[in-house]
Order: C-alpha cells, then sequence, then structure tokens
C-alpha cells in the first residue's frame, strides 16, 4: 500500500517539561480541518497528560480520540499496549486523519519507529515526522532540562530504566531520530539564550535539522504535520547511542506535566508554479540548496517532468528531500506547483522562484 493510504503519525519527544503536552493541546485546537487523535505514553499511574488532553477535547479531536498508555515506554509494551490501542485508534467509526503520539520523557525514539514496522499496522500507518521538543532555556545553560531533579526523580521511579544512561545521550538520540527540533520557551530564554540552544543542538546533531523557537506551545501546525518523513523507512539515518543493546531497561521515563513553552516566529508560504521540468535532478538539488542557503524549512508539491506520464511528488524538510513518482497526471492540467514554508523574514518570493527556475 503506498504511504497516500495511510495514516500518518507524528511522534512529539522531548524531556519532562519541554513542553509536549502544551505543544499538543495547541494542534489540537487547530487541527487544520484533519480529524486528530492522541496517544500519550504516561509512565505510571498518574495520567496527568492524558487528563489536560481530555478537557481539550472538541468534534476534532473527540475524548475517544485520546488513549493513554500508562505503564511506562511504548516500546518495551508494544505487542501488549502500542499495536492494540493504534488497531483501537484505526477501528473507530471515524477513522482519525492524523494520529499524533506524545512519548514519555526518557523514551527513545527510534526503538518506538521500529515498533511501526510490526505487521499488524505496517501497511496502516506511516511515520509522518518525528518532532523532538527542547527547553531552550535549559539547554543554553548546558541543561536537557529546567528542573533536573524531577528528570531525575522520574527515572528512579520507573524501574524498566538504565539510570547509567547519561542524559547527554537519551538527549543526543531524541536529536539524532528527529525531522525537525522545537526550541520551547523561546521567549524566556531570549534572543541570546536561542541562538546558544540552536548552537549546541546544531553541535549534537548528525545531519542539518530545520530549528524553530517558540513560546506557549504555538507553531504553525503546517510546519509539523505532513512531513512525510516515512521514519520507519529511514532508520539509518537516524543512530542513536542504544542501537545494539536497546530494551525496555535503556529507555524510558515519562513526562507528567505541562508546562509554557511556544514559539512565535510567523511563517509564510507561497506558491511557485511553473511548467514541465526537463531535469528534475537539477530542481532538487536547487530546493536543497534554498533550505541551505534561505532557511527554507518545507517544500511539498508536483513537478511535471518532461517525458513522464507520472507526477513527481517532492516533499522537503530542511535538507531532507524525497522524491518519488505517484500517479498519472490523467486528465488534469500538466503543470509543476509547489509550495513554500518559512519564517516570515526567509521569504523573498522572487529569490526563490529564480532559485527554483520559475
Amino acid at each position: 500500500m503506498s504511504n497516500l493510504n495511510k495514516i500518518p503519525v507524528t511522534v512529539i519527544t522531548g524531556f519532562l517539561g519541554a513542553g509536549k503536552t502544551t505543544l499538543i493541546r495547541h494542534l489540537m485546537q487547530n487541527p487544520q480541518g484533519k480529524r486528530l487523535a492522541v496517544v500519550v505514553n504516561e509512565f505510571g499511574t498518574a495520567g496527568v497528560d492524558g487528563e489536560i488532553l481530555k478537557s481539550c477535547a472538541d468534534e476534532n479531536c473527540p475524548a475517544e480520540n485520546i488513549m493513554e498508555l500508562a505503564n511506562g515506554c511504548i516500546c518495551c509494551t508494544v505487542a501488549d499496549d502500542f499495536i492494540p490501542t493504534i488497531e483501537q485508534l484505526m477501528d473507530l467509526p471515524e477513522k482519525p486523519d492524523h494520529i499524533v503520539i506524545e512519548t514519555s520523557g526518557l523514551a527513545l525514539p527510534k526503538p518506538l519507529l521500529k515498533a511501526f514496522d510490526w505487521p499488524a499496522i505496517r501497511s496502516r500507518i506511516t511515520v509522518d515526522g518525528v518532532v523532538a521538543l527542547a527547553d531552550a532555556e535549559a539547554v543554553a545553560k548546558g541543561q536537557f532540562a529546567t528542573d533536573l531533579d524531577a528528570v531525575q526523580a522520574q527515572r528512579e521511579a520507573d524501574e524498566g530504566i538504565d539510570h547509567e544512561t547519561p542524559l547527554s545521550e537519551l538527549f543526543k538520540d531524541q536529536i539524532s531520530c528527529a525531522d525537525i527540533i522545537l526550541l520551547s520557551k523561546a521567549d524566556l530564554a531570549g534572543e541570546e539564550g536561542v541562538e546558544q540552544a540552536r548552537a549546541t543542538i546544531e553541535a549534537e546533531a548528525p545531519r542539518k535539522l530545520p530549528i524553530l523557537s517558540m513560546s506557549e506551545g504555538v507553531i504553525d501546525p503546517r510546519v509539523i504535520l505532513g512531513l512525510e518523513a516515512a521514519a520507519e523507512d529511514d532508520l539509518d539515518a537516524r543512530p542513536s547511542h542504544h542501537e545494539h543493546h536497546h530494551h525496555h531497561d535503556d529507555d524510558d521515563d515519562h513526562d507528567h506535566h505541562h508546562d509554557h513553552d511556544h514559539s512565535h516566529d510567523e511563517f509564510d508560504t507561497i506558491v511557485v508554479e511553473m511548467g514541465e521540468v526537463s531535469d528534475p535532478e537539477a530542481l532538487q538539488n536547487a530546493i536543497v540548496n534554498l533550505a541551505r542557503t534561505r532557511n527554507i524549512l518545507r517544500v511539498k508539491g508536483y513537478v511535471a517532468v518532461e517525458g513522464k506520464p507520472m507526477r513527481m511528488l517532492v516533499q522537503a524538510v530542511g535538507e531532507r528531500l524525497r522524491a518519488q513518482y505517484d500517479q498519472p497526471w490523467g486528465a488534469q492540467e500538466r503543470k509543476t506547483a509547489l509550495v513554500v514554508i518559512a519564517e516570515h523574514d526567509n521569504i523573498d518570493e522572487v529569490a526563490i522562484r529564480a532559485a527554483l527556475g520559475a
């Protein structure tokens, strides 16, 4: 089955206090016309995050679409908890258009991505993208969370965790697995703090990633939903410290807490239309170069390639680009149309159109 028929799932990671629940509340309130479902991987029995989110339920994300997994790390309870929960969501009378998973604060994201390869669900869902939240104020100070004592208490409460794993390794694994990084509490960190946090994360990341700041959990949902990263097929590009000994002893803990976190650079979108393209590889290179030179966050759309009956679907997140021929043009007008999303200050329509050869 092609990814077009699978339900997309966005995985949201980050330490205790990074603001994951606040971000999900914002997505629930701004669903972009999608019917959402949310899975919260709580640790322990106190389902605080789940309760917070259920209090925000509405017709776009009704209470029955909000599920909690309350006994520790998802990746260690795949068969018992995770798969049945996903199946339950997909068997609802009205299937969700998009599923958001909030991992617990000390979870390793990569084993969770591997769970999406389970035969029971592999053909029905795809990992749309992994979003890692980092507390800008804490990272700027060389920490990973504002309240390290709370994180440590969380670890000690979970008997399944390998307490020897340094927090720095968990942080690096969350960064390495991500498609996009959100620096939360940008308002508290200030401009200098955000730049310091950005530099720290760039030094840790195995590849260039889009890094955006936000406050109070507010970010344009178009920037983080619909990434179409198919992360389950892309595991080799997401290195982990725990590659060879992942088990439920090195994994997880829980983030039960909601915090104010948010970032507010406004985003702009332009649509670049042009005719048929003779050199699709040159166009792809131009898109990657735009991300590098102009901090373009997202480019997505269809390309009409000369001599090809199929449309080429292009999806870029930062410098990571995927292109595939998806279906014939049929009766549709053969033209190239690309949506370009960037922070307000980085949208120079004339320069972008010239760079893409429009």
